[in-house]
């Protein structure tokens, strides 16, 4: 039995999956006709004009574009600023482009948007989850704050242009109801990379606990309970209950066949979980799991930085996370001070012992993220088409994956394969961090995914097993 799909895949299926197409042009050329010998020829016309000119990158303009994004939690550590990393300084390198990156502060990134939006002075480019525009990205274009993109495209950027017309499933969700593109899309480009989060636990306690790995609602009660009594957690499970990316993943409410948000049943219809009986029998489990000090008193306002610090200093033994960025980093600094320090990947729990889970999160192939739009106080749209077009070419594409070839990585063997101070940093910078100032590959951007990332960003074979 097929998992039911969740949330994260559900909600850009919903704005979708029943998208009108808006037409292209034919490739298809006029009949040829025999030239009358008192008029000129086509060829003899041509001759006469000026050739245009092919494009290539770098562009020469001194021009500079302002782009609106928030700041990655992996760059954030080292950079205050995305234009510092080398991948920024890159990407302005090979486009010509030079670009003013503006960053809300941590954590408000949708009260900064807000703001901005009321003000009416907009930057050039604004990246950010754009179905949660207040009516959708076809209100966005309406209210006058960023502009459909079905001329720039066909007429700036034959790189995304291309790509969307060999994959027409992608073409159909980067538009409006209205056949409208809207964005420059983030599109993860191998089914390998949708699994992106699940639940994680402390492996080495099961151990020294003797237990085996949870796989019902009343194992996982039975492992926290010894995290709590016998390991001395004061927060057994903790996640960030508030955090966009994870608040309607929940391995949990999966167990009673539902999720907080809109899924899609066995029986085709679109659901809403919060108001049916099963997420209802999982929030009864959870409070009293609260009551009982199994879940982290302060999960309702808990942080990334005090979820990591948590699971590896002995407060927390179990999260909900990504492999990569929670996961690795976690492990890395866990075994920096205890040897024995282990995460392992915990199977979506049943209510009955030996029952497949019928739901898990699985991301859309466009989702929800690293969309960037051209606003309407765009001075220059074809610079900035043209500058985010670069990420589609296959130039573009190994900078953003890989980042710079020699530094970052190199060829073996035809495979892009990073090097030794991006796995190993010699400043000791976990993996997710060093990648991250190099490539947006392990993150998210308006590029397409390449799956030989994944191969070498999870280093433990604990991340390797994920069903994330």
């Amino acid at each position: 039995m097929k998992k039911r799909i969740t949330l994260l895949m559900l909600a850009a299926m919903l704005a979708v999956g029943t998208l009108a197409g808006c037409s292209k042009p034919t490739n298809n050329q006029p009949a040829t006709q025999q030239p009358n010998k008192d008029t000129p020829t086509a060829s003899t016309e041509k001759a006469s004009e000026p050739k245009e000119e092919e494009f290539t990158y770098p562009i020469k303009t001194d021009k500079v574009l302002t782009y609106w994004a928030e700041l990655n939690t992996s760059v954030a550590p080292n950079y205050a600023n995305l234009a510092d990393t080398p991948f920024a300084k890159n990407l302005m390198k090979s486009t010509g482009v030079t670009i003013e990156f503006l960053h809300p502060p941590t954590g408000q990134a949708t009260e900064q948007f807000n703001l901005m939006i009321a003000s009416g002075e907009l930057p050039d480019l604004i990246e950010r989850s754009w179905l949660t525009y207040p009516g959708g990205p076809e209100k966005a274009i309406g209210d006058g704050n960023i502009i459909a993109l079905n001329e720039v495209l066909e007429k700036y950027s034959p790189n995304l242009s291309a790509y969307l017309a060999n994959n027409p499933d992608i073409d159909k969700m980067v538009k409006t109801d209205e056949g409208h593109y809207y964005v420059y899309p983030f599109i993860r480009g191998d089914e390998e990379l949708l699994p992106t989060i699940g639940a994680i636990i402390r492996k080495d306690w099961l151990t020294d606990l003797s237990l085996e790995m949870p796989t019902t609602i009343d194992e996982w009660y039975t492992v926290l309970t010894k995290f709590k009594e016998e390991k001395g957690a004061t927060a057994p499970f903790s996640f960030e209950w508030g955090t966009a990316s994870l608040n309607n993943v929940n391995p949990f409410a999966y167990a009673y066949g539902t999720t907080r948000d809109f899924y899609l049943g066995k029986d085709g219809k679109i659901h809403f979980g919060a108001a049916e009986d099963g997420y209802k029998e999982f929030l009864t489990t959870f409070a009293k799991w609260y009551k009982e000090g199994l879940v982290d008193p302060d999960i309702a306002t808990v942080k990334l930085d005090q979820i990591s610090a948590q699971m590896t200093n002995g407060t927390s033994g179990a999260s909900i996370g990504w492999a990569g960025s929670r996961m690795g980093v976690w492990m890395n600094s866990g075994i920096a001070s205890d040897p024995n320090y282990m995460l392992a990947p915990a199977p979506y729990p049943t209510l009955n012992k030996g029952d497949y889970p019928e739901m898990g999160q699985l991301e859309n192939p466009h989702p929800n993220a690293g969309n960037v739009a051209i606003t309407t106080q765009c001075k220059d749209v074809e610079l900035a088409a043209r500058f985010l077009d670069f990420a589609y070419s296959e130039e573009g594409h190994m900078l953003f994956n890989f980042g710079e070839e020699g530094v970052s990585y190199t060829m073996i063997d035809g495979y892009p394969t990073y090097t030794k101070d991006v796995l190993e940093h010699p400043n000791g910078w976990p993996i997710a961090q060093a990648l991250a100032a190099n490539i947006r590959g392990n993150y998210n951007g308006p590029f397409v995914q390449d799956k030989r990332y994944l191969e070498q960003y999870y280093t433990f074979d604990e991340q390797k097993q994920a069903p994330l």
